[in-house]
């Protein structure tokens, strides 16, 4: 099964490259206690902050929410947006919206997509984690909470 969702997900990368060549998606950083919550997702290899594509008729915030919710089974109460982020690579035309939340509660709801959620500390980010993920988290550590914008 695994095999089929990373196959799928490629497809995906392709079929988004030709039909929508810009993406507009969302990041949240959950932090409690000077750790992060992140995910594994069964067909990308890393860790990742929960997040993902907008849906039609919904906000930057909504997006935000909803996909906590669903990768992660997090209820946040208080959000902020962090800063607006653009990602180039791998052909791709992103543009990230990345909210933090340092006020939320974890449910136990499970996400077919999500091998794994974690919670690591700020100052030992695990080794596979995505460059413009530890560089936010960076950021964040380093006492920076405004809204940014730059390469992800």
């Amino acid at each position: 099964m695994t095999l089929v969702l990373r196959i799928l997900y490629r497809l995906r990368k392709v079929y988004q490259f030709i039909i929508h060549p810009i993406n507009l998606g969302v990041r949240v950083m959950l932090i409690q206690d000077g750790k992060v919550l992140l995910v594994r997702h069964v067909y990308q290899d890393g860790w990742f902050m929960p997040g993902g594509g907008m849906k039609r008729r919904e906000t930057l915030e909504q997006a935000a929410r909803r996909e906590c919710h669903e990768e992660a089974g997090v209820e946040m109460q208080r959000i902020g947006l962090f800063g607006i982020f653009f990602n180039y690579s791998e052909w791709k035309s992103d543009h990230i919206a990345l909210f933090f939340s340092e006020d939320f509660t974890m449910t136990d709801k499970k996400d077919g997509e999500i091998a794994e959620k974690k919670f690591f500390a700020l100052d030992d980010l695990p080794e596979a984690l995505g460059s413009g993920h530890r560089r936010r988290l960076q950021e964040y550590q380093a006492g920076i909470k405004q809204i940014q914008h730059g390469v992800w």
